[in-house]
């Protein structure tokens, strides 16, 4: 049967698709993570490679690429592949739905509004090279760098960051602290040394030049085709998780004035609400398991940016 011609992209849409394709070297193993992150893991965890290769294909990412990015992030523990005749499906693995959980919940929840002033500080000791691993887990996880060998968090207990990091290589060796400072310019001061809050508002900017134009179209009664909602929620998510896991996630007494990462906030909240029943219209038309059809989206999606309405 034949499909029906695409309609032509928005010019907001056009140029976001436009910008991700221009990007050197297109990585397609990070846009394969927001699709399984942000699409896959709540409908099952699991999807045929065919599937994937449909999925990817708007966004200028070749079979080969697929099919090698797959296979990287097999290696590096993120998938596990079953196979069926000449067909092959790939699920998250443990660790992989693991890690998908613990982005999830920073990238679709809200970030703190209280603080007690109370910061978990890791020392990491020397290694040189091999202390690496540690120190990008440490970043990853939102923690600023004060020194080579001193990482601060403002949000999490020892206990947490004790759990997020069991599992790291060269964690054991690592010295969890919690202190408290009794003066709040001291506590700004370290917040500025920890971490590049003017790259991060850069950043931020960015993402919502770009967004905006594209919300702007989704006015009351607006609809967008389901393969074209499915482009935009993938791009927006992929863009903002890039930027937000680099987001320490600050509480505003430590923020500057009227911070553009709550302004990002918004509209990808706003914008994933409008595009994600659509989306996901098209996901259960265009992917699918082995043996059967991708299951509904479970309530964790719903409840993401606090709360999506079911259509």
């Amino acid at each position: 049967m034949d499909r029906k011609p695409r309609a032509p992209l928005p010019a907001p849409v056009r140029a976001v698709l436009r910008n991700f394709r221009a990007q050197r070297p297109l990585r397609g193993g990070s846009l394969l993570v927001t699709l399984f992150g942000d699409s896959i893991a709540p409908r099952g965890g699991a999807v045929t490679l065919g599937s994937l290769i449909r999925l990817a294909a708007p966004f200028g990412l070749t079979e080969r690429l697929v099919r090698t990015s797959v296979a990287r992030l097999a290696r590096e523990g993120w998938l596990a592949a079953q196979r069926s005749g000449r067909r092959s499906e790939y699920q998250l693995t443990r660790t992989g739905a693991q890690r998908f959980a613990a982005a999830t919940r920073r990238i679709y929840g809200e970030s703190p509004s209280v603080w007690d002033g109370k910061w978990t500080l890791v020392v990491v000791p020397p290694g040189g090279p091999r202390r690496a691993p540690l120190r990008e887990e440490l970043k990853w996880l939102g923690f600023g760098q004060l020194n080579p060998s001193l990482f601060a968090h403002p949000g999490c207990t020892p206990g947490q960051a004790r759990s997020w990091l069991r599992n790291v290589r060269g964690a054991r060796d690592a010295l969890l602290l919690q202190g408290i400072s009794t003066d709040l310019g001291n506590d700004r001061r370290l917040a500025r040394r920890g971490w590049d809050l003017k790259d991060l508002a850069r950043r931020y900017r960015r993402f919502v030049a770009s967004f905006a134009p594209v919300e702007s179209l989704l006015g009351p009664g607006a609809a967008l085709p389901a393969d074209t909602a499915f482009l935009i929620r993938t791009l927006l998510i992929h863009e903002y998780r890039k930027i937000h896991l680099r987001d320490p996630l600050l509480p505003p007494a430590l923020l500057p004035p009227h911070w553009v990462g709550t302004a990002a906030y918004e509209v990808c909240r706003r914008l994933y609400a409008r595009v994600f029943p659509a989306a996901e219209s098209y996901l259960s038309a265009s992917a699918h398991q082995l043996h059967r059809p991708l299951p509904a989206a479970n309530s964790a999606a719903h409840a993401r940016f606090g709360g999506i309405a079911r259509r």
